[in-house]
């Protein structure tokens, strides 16, 4: 029996959310520079977005360039968002076959014209799909995007449309750049690193973690297909105990 025929398409996770990770690690490997990983993780971009779609996984988010990333080597951020550009523009076609929406979170002014463009085409362009949601985390971190939420309430707060005391989850998490996105129940890390580097920590508080040791540009279907079967292994229960869950 192969991985695909072991998920219970009734159970899939709404949104799944993916840290890309290793991609420099894979190009040292290969004895290529950086940019070289880079180029490579795009297929298992590809690769990854499809299956998801096929399944019916409804959103699909993946952490495409952190506001650290900015302090790497200039050529590496240069050659990143060049690939960005080219990326956008060659898989906007596949998008619209898949009927894959393209949306972003994450302080987008800040990229460079080329970039933002080729961004915001192809949000534009891919507007009426709807199969699923392809969500690119671009200069996002977390706490960016807590901190403006923050500040958005307080100045609702001091122009008094908003009662402090009025301020609650729901409220908070309609601040939220992903106030228009179910939070994810499954995030996955390639590369073998343990750790959530500043991305949705809000939204992953009651997420699914599934670690894989792949490096990014060998991660394929099969391997989004053994942690969707973990997370349907795994037992949810939101702070309840097991005997209080419906079966």
């Amino acid at each position: 029996m192969d991985l695909k025929s072991k998920i219970n398409l009734e159970k899939l996770p709404r949104h799944i959310a993916v840290i890309m990770d290793g991609n420099g690690r894979w190009a040292k490997q290969h004895g290529k520079p950086r940019v070289f990983g880079h180029r490579n993780g795009v297929r298992a971009v590809r690769e990854t977005t499809e299956a998801a779609a096929e399944l019916g996984v409804e959103y699909l988010t993946l952490y495409a360039f952190s506001t650290e990333n900015w302090n790497r080597p200039k050529l590496e951020v240069g050659a990143l968002m060049k690939l960005l550009v080219e990326t956008l523009h060659k898989e906007i076609n596949t998008l619209n076959k898949n009927d894959i929406r393209l949306q972003a979170i994450g302080d987008i002014s800040q990229l460079p014209d080329s970039t933002r463009k080729a961004l915001l085409d192809g949000i534009h362009n891919t507007r009426n799909n709807t199969r699923m949601t392809l969500v690119l985390a671009l200069n996002y971190s977390a706490k960016w995007e807590i901190l403006e939420a923050v500040k958005n309430l307080a100045t609702q707060v001091s122009q008094q449309k908003l009662d402090p005391a009025d301020i609650n989850e729901t409220l908070f998490s309609a601040s939220l750049s992903t106030h228009d996105i179910p939070d994810p129940e499954l995030l996955i890390r390639t590369s073998g690193e343990h750790r959530l580097s500043n991305f949705l920590l809000w939204q992953v508080a009651y997420a699914e973690l599934h670690f894989s040791p792949v490096f990014w540009p060998d991660y394929n279907k099969e391997h989004l297909y053994q942690a969707i079967i973990d997370y349907q292994n795994r037992e949810r229960r939101f702070g309840k105990i097991s005997e209080q869950l419906v079966p």
